[in-house]
């Protein structure tokens, strides 16, 4: 029986960004040769220095070559000699725009052996999902200035969402909720369904977002126990209680925030993985964490992000049980060998926890 073939376009980027993409890919292979399956990967080098070599930030032509991939495997975008702003609204906020990746996926997982700054918490406490919607909102950049530079300046940012795009993202959720859930993995009674919003001030675009919630809801989940969260006290909920949450939905900004607050309860940036999901389309997995141009070429970057980025696209791409077993071998590095998940103080390089979990598998 021949082999599948996924072919993966891969956006090493700028910093530590091709460092942790070269553990990455490292480990996918690993995967891939267990499991029976080849990767076709072609490497492209947007990022600050083809900016600043050639004053693109993305050819016109990028979107369209990334639809004939099954997946996009991305480092890191972010240059120190590039005003911030320019690279990730030019490459990364265009690339979810224009091929539609309107989910962004976040599992706020706590491995074994990865120090977290909640007291009393562990690995049994912290494992929970966050889809945020990735195209909508305050990020469409639908506003402006009047009066610029002048004393009564005045700046507009418009948080607008429509029903479409509010209703494709909370099915998402439910779907995931209903496959990925607590009780589905038995860590639970019934799969639970959070919209974190703030419909107390926000009463017309979150409104919108509670009124389909619940309509879905009960016309197609009657499964999947709902609950809400203004977006405030969930906040403090991620750091006082944890293991209340199951999955979480919520819009474009709120999402932002609390994938980082989430990120950091997990062991921080260098373990943080996260996917942007066009369902019907070509999908982008990235790590949390920026660039960290001032850990570039010295080989103590933590790769981890990526590495689970790679287990995420796999879980994605339907390799199932490849998706897994990275998964594992990240655990058992986390939970046996690494002293730390920060820059420098692993007690191995860059390339040896790369090695370690390529091994593992």
């Amino acid at each position: 029986m021949s082999e599948t073939t996924y072919k993966i376009a891969v956006i090493p980027g700028d910093g530590t960004g091709p460092e942790v993409v070269r553990e990455g890919l490292k480990v996918l292979q690993a995967a891939a040769e267990k499991f029976n399956f080849t990767l076709d990967t072609r490497e492209y080098d947007f990022g600050g220095d083809r900016y600043l070599r050639t004053g693109e930030v993305l050819p016109e032509t990028a979107a369209d070559e990334m639809r004939q991939f099954d997946s996009i495997f991305l480092g890191a975008i972010g240059h120190p000699d590039v005003k911030p702003g320019i690279l990730e609204k030019g490459i990364l906020l265009k690339l979810r725009f224009d091929l539609d990746q309107y989910i962004n996926l976040r599992p706020v997982k706590l491995y074994p052996g990865v120090d977290t700054p909640l007291k009393d918490k562990g690995p049994q406490d912290i494992d929970y999902i966050v889809v945020r919607e990735n195209t909508g909102g305050l990020y469409t950049g639908i506003g402006g200035f009047t009066m610029k530079h002048t004393e009564h300046e005045v700046a507009v940012q418009s948080m607008v969402y429509n029903r479409h795009q509010v209703e494709r993202c909370l099915r998402y959720a439910f779907d995931y909720a209903r496959k990925h859930g607590k009780k589905a993995r038995g860590k639970g009674e019934y799969n639970t369904l959070g919209l974190v919003g703030k419909t107390n001030v926000l009463t017309y675009v979150y409104d919108l977002w509670e009124r389909a919630f619940h309509e879905i809801g009960d016309s197609d989940y009657p499964d999947i126990q709902r609950e809400y969260y203004h977006v405030d006290a969930t906040c403090m909920w991620m750091v006082k209680s944890p293991e209340w949450f199951d999955v979480l939905v919520t819009g474009n900004m709120f999402g932002d925030i609390i994938t980082d607050l989430g990120a950091i309860t997990q062991g921080g940036m260098g373990i943080a993985a996260g996917g942007n999901i066009n369902p019907e389309g070509v999908s982008m997995f990235e790590p949390i964490g920026g660039s960290a141009p001032k850990y570039t070429g010295k080989n103590i970057i933590n790769p981890l992000a990526s590495i689970c980025c790679g287990a995420m696209m796999l879980e994605h791409l339907g390799e199932t049980a490849a998706a897994e077993a990275i998964e594992k071998a990240v655990m058992e590095v986390t939970g046996s060998k690494l002293k730390s998940m920060s820059a420098g103080k692993m007690g191995y390089s860059t390339s040896e926890v790369g090695d370690l979990v390529a091994e593992g598998i």
